[in-house]
């Protein structure tokens, strides 16, 4: 009988599986090695380090949350694009808890591989692109308070809603989205009212 294959899929539902159950400290080689009941050599030969294999799972994540956000807002849809983390959180609670409670920085702390850097940076930029085409869009530009603004209702507000009922390892219920909606229309219904009130 031949050895058992491990590959990248493995170890990252391996990482994922002892994150989910006691956060990104549990996550060691030795830990991951232990769930696969694999040699120590496997995993060298798929990841650098155990920051790369956090730092890949942490980006696996958050890539798989913002394709939501991304669609909602391309798709000039700045609401959904605020329910989205409620709504995402319901389908992917687990995964939710690792995104929302935890920075990226709880999951790497070393040297991040190369790879791993263009990847975050790229997320990084296609994020403040959203924050950027929204802020024109609600706001009708895009400086440094309409930001911040965009920000708050697409961002702050949606986590602040969701994160005791993530702690608790709860589906967000409707009233989430419910506050999320009148906190979303008052701030940008009540900016637009006060841009017209400007014009001549």
């Amino acid at each position: 009988m031949g050895r058992p294959l491990f590959d990248n899929a493995g170890f990252l539902a391996a990482a994922r599986a002892l994150a989910c159950e006691r956060g990104p400290g549990a996550v060691t080689v030795d830990a991951v090695m232990q769930r696969l009941r694999a040699p120590k050599g496997s995993f060298y030969h798929r990841f650098a380090s155990r920051d790369a294999l956090l730092g890949e799972l942490w980006l696996k994540n958050a890539l798989a949350y913002q394709q939501g956000f991304v669609a909602a807002i391309e798709a000039g849809d700045g609401l959904a694009a605020a329910l989205h983390t409620p709504a995402w959180a319901r389908l992917h609670l687990d995964d939710a808890r690792l995104l929302l409670l935890y920075s990226r920085h709880d999951f790497v702390q070393g040297v991040w591989p190369a790879a791993l850097k263009r990847g975050v940076r790229d997320q990084a930029q296609r994020f403040e692109t959203c924050l950027t085409s929204f802020a024109r869009d609600a706001f009708g530009r895009a400086g440094p308070a309409q930001l911040r603004r965009a920000a708050f209702v697409l961002v702050e507000v949606p986590l602040a809603a969701v994160k005791a009922h993530l702690e608790r390892r709860e589906s967000p219920p409707a009233l989430v989205d419910e506050l999320i909606t009148k906190t979303y229309y008052a701030i940008v219904d009540g900016e637009a009212g006060k841009n017209a009130d400007d014009r001549p």
